[in-house]
């Protein structure tokens, strides 16, 4: 229930680096329709640290049970490791609250649909922060795509080659299959595929190869995929977190142009470039580029989406089916680069190993040189 104020009640649960540098900020932005009012972390001394920041009003918990009875916000950001993300989830909306977590949602497409049970008994909804989808590029580039201006879909490349030292790895629940869920398929590829996603649409057939060529690991440090998507598409999409050179990139070749993006950690107009097809007339490119007000891709942009959902009583975007989808992507991903065949859109469902866990039971027993032949 919206109070009074017209503002809504938040509560972060996790006090680290993603909620300070991007639920923090999004939430300041949005300061007419939301208000923080609560802090949750195992940490004291993060958390003192979050509310001098934050604010003194600001009221710490310890755990994620005493902050939902003290408090029932009406709105729960989470921003903790992966594997406390579905029990935090579940919790959140028993109490009524909508949720805004970080990616990955949860760890497995059976964790998925014990949120997706959570939200028919409770009436709220849960949905994954994949900032990448709300800047106004990527808004006017699947407007583009989607409407058919740009001609039919045809050959798609999806780019995320990070790189991560072995330092990064010394942070205990990375690279671990019981706490991240595996390796950068699940932890930083994610929004760049989850973007691919959203542009294209339906996939129907993943072929993929992972391995473990450099990290001390549990999970893979390295994926590739081809995918074919329902229209026809065909796409390549890699995962990485041992370039040197990091980039992140989309590129779509359809029939009348190819629309590219290639950013970092975040896009903004300029970053989207369309390149048409010869016979193509110079005004139809002009209107391509019109995207509009330049918003960034971010948390704030997000934000802002969901509490547009709220008000107008609609599920808001990446929950339901949207969230599920990419997650579905990821377990598909992995099935086939374990088991070396092609994986179908829909077939990982109860009974099957992949859809209790990403690796599928393999993940104690593969040798990490390299799995799975495209």
């Amino acid at each position: 229930m919206t109070p009074s104020s017209g503002r809504r009640r938040a509560a972060v649960i996790g006090t680290g680096a993603i909620v300070v540098g991007g639920h923090l900020p999004a939430l300041r932005a949005h300061a007419d329709r939301v208000e923080l009012v609560a802090a949750v972390d195992v940490d004291p001394g993060r958390l003192d640290a979050f509310r001098a920041e934050a604010g003194e009003e600001v009221v710490g918990f310890a755990s994620t049970e005493a902050m939902l009875d003290a408090v029932r916000p009406d709105l729960v950001l989470i921003g903790t490791p992966p594997s406390l993300h579905r029990e935090q989830i579940v919790a959140a909306l028993k109490a009524g609250a909508w949720v805004l977590c970080e990616k990955p949602l949860c760890l497995s497409l059976a964790e998925y649909d014990e949120i997706a049970a959570a939200e028919t008994a409770s009436g709220a909804y849960a949905s994954v922060i994949f900032q990448h989808r709300y800047g106004s590029g990527a808004v006017r580039a699947r407007e583009l795509i989607r409407s058919g201006e740009l001609g039919a879909p045809l050959v798609a490349h999806c780019q995320t080659t990070w790189h991560r030292d072995a330092g990064y790895y010394s942070v205990p629940w990375r690279g671990r299959w019981d706490t991240e869920g595996g390796g950068p398929t699940m932890g930083h590829g994610i929004h760049q595929y989850d973007l691919l996603l959203h542009l294209l649409g339906e996939w129907e057939e993943v072929q993929a190869m992972a391995a473990r060529l450099v990290h001390d690991t549990e999970s893979e440090d390295v994926s590739t995929a081809l995918v074919r998507f329902a229209g026809g598409a065909l796409a390549t999409v890699v995962n990485s977190v041992l370039s040197p050179d990091e980039v992140s990139r989309v590129r779509v070749d359809c029939a009348a142009a190819t629309v590219e993006v290639t950013h970092l950690y975040g896009h903004r107009n300029a970053d989207w470039v369309y390149t048409p097809a010869p016979h193509v007339a110079r005004e139809r490119v002009a209107a391509w580029r019109e995207a509009g007000v330049d918003v960034p891709s971010s948390h704030t942009a997000q934000l802002g989406y969901v509490l547009d959902a709220w008000d107008a009583g609609v599920r808001p975007p990446g929950s339901g089916r949207e969230a599920r989808d990419t997650l579905e992507f990821a377990a598909a991903l992995y099935k086939a680069a374990f088991t070396g065949r092609a994986v179908r859109a829909g077939e990982i469902g109860p009974g099957d190993s992949f859809y209790e866990v990403m690796h599928g039971g393999f993940g104690e027993t593969w040798s990490g040189r390299g799995v799975g032949r495209a």
